[in-house]
């Protein structure tokens, strides 16, 4: 999924760009009764499987303590690893173990790009690309995608097409997958919630600014009826030399991207809650940023008595499973 190389240290010597994009806002919807999940509202758990898989998933008791589960990779020319596993099921298959997943309180979305795909650089159509993806996640019966942008060449030359292509890419997205009826997350690199010269035209602070209404998740509110539907980010926080400590990770990320911890985004304008904390299973899955489950909980608790419930995020599946994710949550969820 996540990119093996910290973003490059390239100053550029442009002017902010300013997109001039206005998105539509959509309206609410209210959406089947979620509640017996039975978890807190805004918190969100998510693992992604990238590594063969046979049937695609394993049974649902694997994945206790995750509601939502991403498969990897939709990418420009199509269907890869888990996520072409899943396309190969057949109609019957599929929703079986939908229903299974469902039972469990667990959605199934498809991740799309991951580290290998470069959108805008590679001069694909940001319209066309969504509409294709949005219908494979209609044909293929699943809950929603994930947008795994790491197109880090056209964001690192801070002309502001990276921004354009990401917020015209989600809004076509949302036009075809309702909110309310589809989930549309994304998994932003730490380092583009925070101002920095390396990306002058603002990474996802600009994106967040132009279609962060439209990036959801089912997020219910503890009422029996009904669902809250609000934007969250699945946030990678590794891969660039930081986040390593509780100190790094949730308040001061100091080196090469200053101010994008966890408590120092929100003054970036997204939202706390908006933030889902995600980290490597092991040492193997990223080139850095690995914590260990217990110290990543005890990371988790610290943040959550200082107000903060958005989740945790994991990549990637075997190497977590049930069993990490309840030490990761520190006892806070």
């Amino acid at each position: 999924m996540f990119s093996p190389h910290i973003i490059t240290a390239l100053f550029v010597a442009l002017a902010l760009a300013s997109v001039g994009y206005a998105p539509p806002t959509p309206s609410d919807r209210e959406v089947s009764n979620l509640s017996a999940r039975g978890v807190a509202p805004t918190s969100r758990f998510v693992i992604y499987s990238d590594y063969w898989v046979t049937g695609a998933l394993p049974a649902a008791s694997t994945l206790k303590g995750y509601n939502v589960v991403a498969l990897s990779f939709l990418t420009l020319t199509g269907a890869v690893d888990q996520a072409g596993n899943w396309a190969a099921l057949s109609t019957a298959d599929k929703a079986a173990k939908t229903a299974e997943y469902h039972n469990a309180g667990i959605k199934i979305i498809v991740s799309a790009f991951g580290a290998t795909d470069t959108p805008t650089t590679s001069g694909a159509n940001a319209f066309n690309i969504a509409n294709t993806m949005a219908q494979w996640v209609k044909s293929n019966g699943l809950d929603g995608i994930d947008v795994d942008y790491e197109d880090l060449t056209a964001m690192n030359r801070g002309d502001g097409a990276a921004e354009q292509w990401v917020s015209e890419f989600t809004t076509t997205l949302r036009e075809t997958l309702p909110k309310g009826q589809y989930i549309l997350s994304h998994a932003p690199l730490a380092p583009w919630l925070a101002p920095n010269s390396q990306f002058a035209a603002g990474a996802y602070v600009t994106i967040n600014n132009n279609v962060g209404s439209l990036i959801d998740w089912f997020e219910y509110n503890g009422t029996a009826d009904s669902d809250d539907i609000r934007p969250q980010y699945n946030v990678q926080f590794y891969n660039q030399g930081l986040y390593t400590d509780c100190t790094g990770l949730l308040t001061s990320s100091g080196g090469a991207f200053p101010g994008s911890s966890l408590f120092e985004i929100p003054k970036n304008g997204i939202p706390l809650n908006k933030l889902v904390i995600g980290k490597p299973a092991t040492e193997v899955d990223a080139t850095d940023g690995f914590m260990d489950p217990a110290t990543l909980g005890s990371c988790v608790e610290q943040a959550n008595a200082k107000g903060w419930n958005a989740g945790v995020m994991v990549w990637q599946f075997p190497h977590a499973d049930a069993a990490w994710i309840q030490s990761a949550k520190g006892g806070a969820f």
